[in-house]
């Protein structure tokens, strides 16, 4: 296997307290992380499925990758797997990530990942020191928040550490503490919106993850190691991070800083501590209150997270400090708002719109006390942290209107029999698999159409977001013209986008020939779910930074993809695969989540988007689209844009066709599957009559 790995996966079974290891070499041609999550998952469940979330038999897997524990570029993500409770209308073998340094120290621990799979009859937490694994009871632990939880298991772990100073640890000796990843009084009660936390706000938000963990009375893992990341190529690997500085913003010569106004570090890779709401860049009244400085995950020059002097809110991405409504509050309320969310451990991206949801429903006179949806809660004090606090504990302890809202807003309308009714109006905005909307699939087509083909939100921004969409729209809002044109915006894109370079039409946003119904998008879709399958998923990526197809830094634009992705891999594992051999192995990764979610009864007519996509107009923003008759390149507002529901439907027969799935019904067919030696994943489909 040469560099890149320890050599083993760690397997705990909750049900009979035992560990025993999985050997990486089985699953090391997927590359770690997704790759190797989704293959495990399969071998070991497979051919149980269905079942549900919170049977016992659903694992949890979170995997490490080549670069964990390198300082390879903001890769030090930890993929988080496993049938995924808050989706709907099924709970699909779904992912999460989260940052921070858990993957480091399992590296260091020795350890390529962890599989986590039954259930404890009382509550437990997993202390794994180097290669001793122990199963510890939660006593007095069961019932803390997110924060307290680590704070309690790092001195359980480390009794004698001191600031500072050194500590023995299995006969060696380290300054850190251990890393811990944990659910909060939300995951403990088996809420879907539960998210598990590691450090003060490094969520794995989406999924439900957190109920996965309260219903196998796991309330988290720490892991502390003092070993090493093996590099098969050092010098190489060196050579590759020296290279990649000419890509990167540096301090002492912030090159063109003017080029992108105040969205400057989104693609100049600047510092973006600022991204959080101690920062000037969300409206007058944002400016920094307190001295902060940029954070960053292990790895990572980015530093998109904040760490203030008064300490609220700190680490918390963009979305976590956003995500908690204080009406007419000041900054120091909404972080503080924040730090509740995360010691409740409820997911920022789910929650966020769960409040402005059921504030409608107040305003719209079906919910409050004696009404149609049931309320004791003060709504009239809406905005409140004092209300925000009791919501948020009725939520994590299924109280009062809690007891429906923790079940996720797809199946609280439901519940409220409000379902179908919102979300073909749009008041309930749940554009895919119950999660909520993020980019617009009538605008954002690669995202809309990404997330729905898949099994949640994207959340990858540098797929095509920056400078695409951002870049012309920082400009419009400053007057100004944007630094690249929409035709070479979308020449630089394509460029980078192997196996399809050179199609810049996979960049066309119109409704034209060549636009968002045309075979050159189904090639930008597949190209982002296979990159997001490997590259991303499979390597720890982030996707905050990676693809990097642009920078301020560099005369000619351009970023270090698709250079950097192999030239590191490589480096660090010691093979020599291209660009494109990671491409198609994430397109064999994708193959093979489709074929469970096949198992678990997907159909391309569950692959629909709500009625409101495709009858009501949306607000739009500015994107490169291509007129087919002038033939010629621009920035183009996309305001009134809606689906058509009949062209999206041809749409995804191409798209289908293309990946080499049965367009009756969008399964795996068998040749595809045995082209990628996935025949044992064929025979299970073929066995329940789901073979494409």
């Amino acid at each position: 296997m040469t560099g890149g790995y320890t050599g083993k996966i760690l397997r705990v079974n909750l049900t009979n307290k035992s560990t025993g290891t999985i050997p990486t070499e089985k699953y090391v041609e997927y590359g770690g992380g997704h790759g190797m999550g989704s293959a495990i998952f399969f071998d070991l469940v497979g051919d149980q499925l269905p079942f549900e979330a919170f049977d016992p038999r659903n694992l949890i897997i979170m995997m490490n990758h080549p670069f964990a524990g390198t300082f390879m570029p903001a890769s030090g993500r930890c993929e988080v797997q496993g049938l995924a409770p808050m989706l709907y209308p099924i709970e699909w073998f779904g992912h999460s990530n989260f940052g921070g340094r858990f993957t480091a120290q399992l590296k260091f621990a020795g350890w390529d990942g962890i599989v986590v799979e039954g259930a404890s009859d009382a509550p437990v937490w997993i202390n794994i020191i180097n290669d001793k694994v122990t199963i510890e009871s939660a006593n007095g632990i069961w019932g803390m928040d997110t924060w307290d939880t680590q704070e309690e298991i790092s001195r359980r772990v480390m009794p004698d550490l001191k600031h500072g100073e050194w500590a023995e640890v299995d006969d060696s000796f380290t300054t850190q503490i251990p890393a811990v990843v944990c659910c909060g009084l939300a995951g403990e009660n088996k809420s879907r919106m539960g998210a598990l936390l590691h450090g003060p706000g490094s969520q794995a938000a989406l999924g439900g993850f957190g109920g996965v963990f309260g219903s196998k009375n796991l309330k988290a893992i720490s892991v502390i190691g003092t070993g090493s990341a093996p590099i098969a190529n050092p010098q190489a690997f060196m050579e590759a991070r020296l290279w990649f500085r000419r890509f990167q913003y540096n301090v002492d010569d912030p090159r063109r800083k003017d080029m992108t106004g105040g969205f400057f570090f989104w693609v100049n890779g600047s510092p973006a501590g600022a991204n959080v709401t101690n920062n000037p860049y969300f409206g007058p009244n944002a400016l920094p209150l307190v001295p902060a400085r940029a954070a960053a995950c292990a790895s990572c020059p980015r530093g998109c997270r904040q760490r203030l002097a008064s300490g609220d809110s700190n680490e918390s991405v963009c979305a976590g400090t956003a995500a908690v409504r204080l009406d007419d509050a000041t900054l120091k309320m909404t972080r503080l708002g924040n730090d509740l969310m995360q010691k409740y451990g409820l997911g920022h991206w789910q929650f966020m719109p769960m409040q402005g949801y059921v504030q409608g429903l107040y305003k719209r006179g079906l919910l409050g006390k004696g009404k149609q949806i049931e309320c004791d809660l003060p709504m009239d004090q809406f905005g409140t942290k004092g209300f925000l606090d009791m919501f948020m504990r009725q939520i994590c302890t299924r109280q009062g209107i809690g007891k429906d809202l923790t079940e996720g807003l797809a199946r609280a309308a439901k519940n409220w029999g409000i379902y179908e009714e919102d979300c073909a109006s749009g008041k309930l905005n749940l554009a895919y698999w119950g999660t909520a909307l993020h980019y617009d699939p009538r605008t954002e087509a690669e995202w809309g159409f990404g997330s729905l083909m898949g099994e949640r939100d994207l959340m990858l921004h540098n797929i095509a977001n920056y400078p695409l969409h951002w870049m012309p729209e920082a400009f419009r809002m400053e007057g100004r013209k944007p630094y690249l044109t929409a035709e070479q915006a979308a020449q630089i894109t394509a460029h980078a986008m192997i196996p399809y370079e050179g199609d810049a039409f996979m960049l066309d946003y119109s409704d034209g020939p060549t636009g968002i119904y045309s075979e050159h998008k189904v090639k930008q879709v597949a190209w982002v779910k296979h990159y997001e399958k490997f590259w991303i998923g499979s390597n720890g990526f982030c996707g905050w930074m990676w693809p990097s197809f642009f920078t301020n830094n560099t005369a000619d634009f351009k970023g270090p993809t698709p250079q950097a992705e192999p030239r590191f891999f490589n480096a660090v594992t010691g093979k020599n695969i291209t660009f494109a051999d990671g491409m198609e192995l994430g397109r064999k990764i994708f193959a093979l989540d489709r074929a469970i979610w096949t198992i678990q009864g997907r159909h391309r007519d569950m692959e629909v988007f709500p009625d409101y996509v495709y009858e009501q107009d949306t607000r739009g923003d500015l994107l490169p689209m291509y007129d087919y008759k002038t033939k010629k390149w621009s920035y183009s507002d996309s305001t009134g844009g809606k689906l058509d529901r009949a062209r999206f439907e041809e749409w995804k027969t191409k798209f289908y066709a293309f990946e080499g799935f049965n367009t009756a019904n969008g399964w795996p067919t068998r040749k595809t599957l045995e082209d990628m030696r996935l025949k044992k994943v064929a025979d299970v489909m073929q066995s329940i009559g789901r073979l494409g």
